[in-house]
């Protein structure tokens, strides 16, 4: 092969790993930046590795801002559940609580998830 066209393919490589890398470190994928298919496999992802007692921050920070959320005060606790989408059920633009897994929050800390925190919640 030519010595030119070979030069040519290695800096046409070259540049498209520095376009690449160009990519990922200045357009990080945040939650907020997702399409809503995306958004659910990344909840559903960082979901599972939750462990209760993390901060409502924490949170926050791992999953970006919930699709719905709702608060109550009970006695001198705070109590908060927050919804994030994690599987589709109807196409019609708007994220309902059945679509969402919930994180059950007291005084700001993570002590339940999924369908039983929402219960909790309601009961409490």
């Amino acid at each position: 092969m030519n010595k030119k066209v070979v030069k040519r393919i290695g800096i046409g490589v070259g540049l498209y790993a520095a376009f690449v890398m160009a990519v990922i470190t200045f357009y990080p994928d945040t939650p907020k930046d997702m399409d809503w298919k995306d958004r659910e496999e990344y909840n559903k992802i960082q979901i599972s590795k939750l462990e209760l007692g993390l901060q409502k921050k924490q949170v926050i920070e791992l999953l970006g801002s919930p699709d719905i959320t709702e608060a109550k005060r009970n006695d001198d606790k705070e109590l908060q559940v927050m919804f994030y989408r994690t599987q589709h059920r109807q196409a019609d633009g708007i994220t309902t609580e059945d679509e969402c897994t919930a994180l059950f929050f007291e005084n700001n800390e993570l002590i339940a998830w999924g369908d039983s925190a929402y219960q909790s919640y309601v009961d409490g």
